[in-house]
């Protein structure tokens, strides 16, 4: 057991603890979560001893082996595979007296050394690391290859297999998907709801954290609580005890009134997919967690521009790589529409970041055809974009390069939807952490209106309000959205279709993301069994599935043919939901104006009527617009589901 007992922690001027109590017992799974700043990762500092307390007592069981994963790795000679067995300090201690035990021939030293291997698993290390670095997403070939051949993101996966080899009690983990992609995170999740010691994660992946853990401890104004139940329990609790607090009252109703009507519009609209039904169920849960979320710093909306075509790009049979002997995806054919949302799915390495690039034009395509429209305006978002941020200009001037004759309010005024107010927006970006540069990068993305948005694992170094700030921006944004993500919870709110890139093809996914992590598993055990992925169509088959790719490319023409013809009736039905929307924020005006007491007194007779003459106006108007748009919504979901049949 851990005991927080009356501990108070300052770092600086900044008080980041007071006077906070917390006991932690053993075998607990523990999700810490807080804003930014808030001491989150100084209470790990705090349990490793790199910190201590200014008051109270922290107690802590003697010979507890502690894990923790580094957030710094230094190039190293090393292979991949020894520097992960580095990260058992007890094994490699027995493993060098060992060596010196042979150099000089003490034969009773070997023999107990031996024991002692035996002892600490030593012999099956080299397996067990193997297994973490391949469900890590390494090949067999990398976990040969020198840590200094890895780029950033793959070394951190190595300090997070050093931390899961070694033995422990408690296991520390800061942000440990930030750099992996969709399916080493559900290994990894597989992986820590098996591990029997004491977890503290910290994590701003709500799926993740639903999964793994058991409670969450919440740092809020200088104290630390803990709510029993996963993130999304934690989520309706907080929200049920923010709803009582008086000051935030209003607050709440307007984002929950938001959030109803976009359920309501959002209702009326899907289709019977599977992905549809699921969106549906999660965005009624936002309206019981909304309250949890009233004193988000995050704010904003992704505009786009006017201007727009349909297709808005085009791609026929296209071969997609580095030149024509290195082609990853073979005979790419699709078309994008306006209001697309589609989200990337499949193994590591198998081409996701290859064809977005490709379809932002910094790759061209290797043979076929490659057709953008005249009016693509391309919004692209990958974290190399953060590396292209001018480290000595703040934010305000970046914007200001882009639109020189904007107001510098008006700059101000954006920029603080994305969390920059007052002298941030002035703060040279070399002084950014790396969730203030991915802010400021997709602020930049926003302001130039795109109609195609191409995002890249957004969500890395986000932390939570953001990324559910980013999730409300995506449902509203009415242009072609295009994303790779392992956040699940962002996938499952934004995109109504899957596509599945694997073995060199570019194919619909005919399911939702519990479907996905099935067919992961199954990929998984027959590759391990030695089957390999799904066989190409046999030799004598050709013909065949030459045939069979004709009937597709037809099916896939023709289904954007009627798409196309549907888009004069989601017109109406778009331009009906503004109406709606105007009328129904006049009449809520009206409503707040007459629940005024004044408005009833003899001096303000004339101005209570003209409210209530608007009143009834707008409600008549209001219930028409309704109506129409209803029966056409109606009319519109029949024929997409027609469409998709």
């Amino acid at each position: 057991m851990i005991t927080l007992e009356d501990l108070s922690l300052q770092r600086g001027s900044l008080s980041l603890l007071q006077n906070t109590s917390l006991i932690i017992h053993r075998g607990q799974r523990i999700g810490v979560v807080g804003s930014n700043g808030a001491g989150k990762s100084s209470l790990f500092k705090l349990l490793l001893g790199e910190l201590h307390q200014d008051a109270g007592e922290l107690l802590i069981p003697p010979q507890l082996r502690i894990a923790h994963m580094a957030q710094e790795v230094h190039a190293r000679d090393k292979t991949a595979l020894e520097y992960v067995l580095d990260g058992d300090k007890p094994l490699r201690k027995v493993q060098n007296a060992l060596a010196e035990a042979e150099a000089s021939g003490d034969n009773h030293g070997i023999a107990r050394l031996h024991a002692e291997l035996e002892t600490l698993d030593g012999y099956t290390a080299p397996n067990r690391a193997e297994q973490l670095l391949l469900g890590l997403g390494f090949t067999m070939a990398q976990t040969q290859q020198p840590v200094q051949s890895f780029s950033g993101g793959w070394r951190i996966r190595l300090n997070l297999a050093q931390a899961l080899l070694m033995p422990s009690d408690l296991l520390l983990l800061d942000e440990p998907t930030n750099h992996l992609d969709l399916d080493a995170t559900l290994w990894l999740e597989n992986w820590l709801r098996q591990y029997p010691g004491t977890l503290l994660l910290i994590s701003h992946d709500r799926d993740f954290l639903d999964s793994v853990v058991e409670h969450i401890a919440h740092f809020e104004q200088q104290k630390i609580n803990l709510y029993r139940g996963n993130y999304s329990a934690f989520e309706i609790m907080r929200a049920q005890r923010l709803a009582q607090q008086q000051a935030q009252f209003e607050k709440q109703q307007t984002r929950i009134a938001e959030i109803e009507s976009f359920v309501r519009r959002f209702k009326a609209k899907a289709s019977k997919a599977k992905q549809a039904q699921s969106r549906v169920k999660e965005l009624e849960r936002m309206e019981k967690i909304a309250p949890a979320h009233v004193d988000s710093p995050f704010q904003f909306t992704i505009p786009c521009t006017e201007k727009t075509s349909s297709p808005l790009l085009v791609m026929d049979d296209a071969n997609i790589g580095y030149g024509d002997s290195s082609v990853i995806l073979s005979l790419v054919n699709f078309t994008l529409l306006p209001g697309m949302r589609v989200g990337l799915l499949g193994p590591n390495g198998a081409g996701k970041s290859t064809l977005i690039k490709t379809l932002v034009g910094d790759l061209p395509v290797v043979s076929g055809i490659y057709t953008p429209s005249e009016n693509l305006q391309v919004g692209y978002f990958a974290q190399h974009q953060l590396e292209s941020l001018d480290l000595n200009a703040s934010a305000l001037l970046h914007i200001q390069r882009l639109s020189p004759k904007v107001s510098e309010q008006e700059i101000r005024n954006y920029l603080g939807g994305f969390g920059f107010r007052g002298d941030d927006v002035e703060t040279e970006v070399n002084r950014f952490s790396g969730g203030e540069k991915a802010r400021l990068a997709l602020s930049l993305i926003a302001w130039q209106k795109p109609n195609l948005l191409l995002l890249d694992e957004p969500t890395n170094h986000l932390d939570l309000e953001m990324r559910l700030a980013l999730t409300f921006a995506l449902q509203e944004f009415p242009g072609v959205v295009i994303l790779v993500s392992h956040d699940r919870h962002m996938l499952r709110n934004t995109v109504d279709e899957f596509w599945l890139v694997c073995d060199g093809r570019v194919e619909p996914f005919e399911g939702d993301l519990e479907d996905y992590h099935v067919w992961l598993k199954n990929r998984t055990l027959a590759l391990q069994k030695g089957a390999g992925p799904e066989a190409a169509p046999a030799s004598g088959d050709k013909e065949g599935a030459v045939e069979e790719k004709r009937d597709r490319k037809e099916e896939r023409r023709l289904a954007a043919q009627r798409r196309e013809q549907l888009r004069p009736l989601k017109k109406k039905v778009d331009k009906l939901e503004a109406e709606l929307d105007k009328v129904q924020a006049e009449l809520g005006n009206i409503e707040l104006e007459l629940a005024e007491p004044e408005i009833y007194q003899d001096e303000n007779k004339d101005r209570l009527q003209v409210l209530l003459r608007r009143q009834g106006e707008l409600s008549t108007a209001s219930e028409t617009i309704e109506e129409e748009w209803m029966l056409l919504s109606e009319e519109l979901e029949t024929a997409e589901a027609e469409l998709d049949l």
